[in-house]
């Protein structure tokens, strides 16, 4: 292993679940799926196995060895299951976000897990491909994931309406985050999508983070939020670039979700 070489990834699983909590009388669930969306536990539904086995397996295939499972103290059913799953992959630990303070906050939990090193990002209610973060582990400094649009509508379940809940990765001409507009309004939409890239919080960082992260204050909606962290860095000098991605992300935000993620994932091996 060379000194460049990231085999750490922090997974943010602490989301309170509120959409996924919220009924939708025409989502197609199981009885055992309704139960873990009713708890709030994404990560948890089961799709053959649980999501989030699903996701570690992906990303132990991309050559990650060690995984950080970032979680509320009432998580226990997540604790409990992976502090007694048998791996041979990769080992799986979990950090404490004492509250849901946002993504920045959460990745903070993680600090003592990372060591130093550089890691990569994602949250846990989303699929990313193997290849795609292999690409993040490969790159060197921080990246953050830009996602062609076609490729994740055609790749995923996602459709196209749903792209402006996420946020537009600008480039600068070399290649370089410049600007990160967060749920675009449809004129900024049709404005830079051609060019920008649509970011799903897939990000590799290296331990410089953390103090943008800790320089981060409270967003329009009251959270420490890793965008702000990563405009922390840029601030500060620190190139953010971006990794040009094409493939699909399965995203597991609300009970609508479910049928079409249990599709893709349920009859899929899992290798941890």
């Amino acid at each position: 292993m060379t000194a460049q070489e990231t085999k750490k990834v922090v997974v943010l699983a602490r989301g309170l679940g509120t959409r996924m909590r919220k009924d939708s009388p025409g989502a197609d669930m199981t009885d055992e799926q309704r139960r873990a969306a009713d708890a709030g536990m994404k990560a948890m539904i089961p799709v053959g196995r649980p999501f989030l086995d699903h996701c570690l397996s992906a990303y132990a295939d991309a050559g990650y060895t060690q995984a950080c499972l970032v979680i509320g103290p009432e998580h226990d059913a997540v604790r409990d299951y992976y502090g007694s799953l048998e791996t041979s992959r990769m080992t799986i630990t979990t950090a404490i976000q004492d509250q849901p303070l946002g993504t920045a906050d959460a990745v903070l939990a993680a600090e003592e897990f990372v060591d130093g090193e550089r890691f990569a990002m994602v949250n846990g209610d989303n699929y990313y491909p193997a290849d795609v973060m292999r690409a993040v582990r490969e790159a060197t400094g921080h990246v953050a994931a830009g996602f062609d649009r076609d490729a994740l509508v055609a790749g995923g379940n996602i459709p196209a309406d749903r792209l402006r809940a996420f946020a537009l990765l600008v480039t600068d001409a070399d290649g370089r985050l410049r600007q990160i507009v967060e749920k675009p309004t449809e004129q900024q939409f049709a404005e830079l999508s051609a060019d920008a890239r649509v970011s799903m919080n897939c990000f590799g960082f290296d331990a410089s983070v953390f103090d943008a992260a800790r320089r981060v204050r409270p967003s329009a909606r009251g959270e420490l939020e890793i965008v702000d962290a990563v405009r922390e860095l840029i601030d500060a000098g620190q190139p953010v670039e971006i990794l040009p991605v094409s493939g699909g992300v399965l995203d597991l935000s609300n009970r609508d979700d479910v049928s079409a993620v249990a599709d893709r994932l349920e009859h899929s091996p899992v290798h941890l």
